[in-house]
């Protein structure tokens, strides 16, 4: 039997696939073209809900934008330090 893996925000906070958080960081490498940069740095504050885990235990996040030339997507794996989850709304 695979143990589960339980995967945490930047508080200790359990968060699993479908929980929305708030992107606090993101890291982006140098090589990364301007305006894909500017795309990761508008993510920053922004909320999202995590869409799987990769291997590294990286939430993977994926918020779409509205261009010129149509829609667009922008996908990041965000480590725990770089997301916190957000408090679910009372309904």
């Amino acid at each position: 039997m695979q143990e589960e893996v339980s995967h945490t925000d930047r508080h200790g906070q359990i968060v699993k696939i479908g929980d929305e958080v708030r992107i606090v960081q993101v890291s982006i490498g140098p090589d990364v073209e301007d305006d894909e940069r500017e795309m990761f740095e508008y993510m920053v504050g922004a909320t999202s809900e995590i869409e799987r885990f990769d291997a590294a235990g990286r939430a993977w996040v994926t918020m779409w934008w509205n261009t010129d030339e149509g829609n667009a997507t922008t996908s990041i794996g965000l480590a725990p330090h770089q997301m916190e989850k957000k408090a679910p709304v009372a309904r």
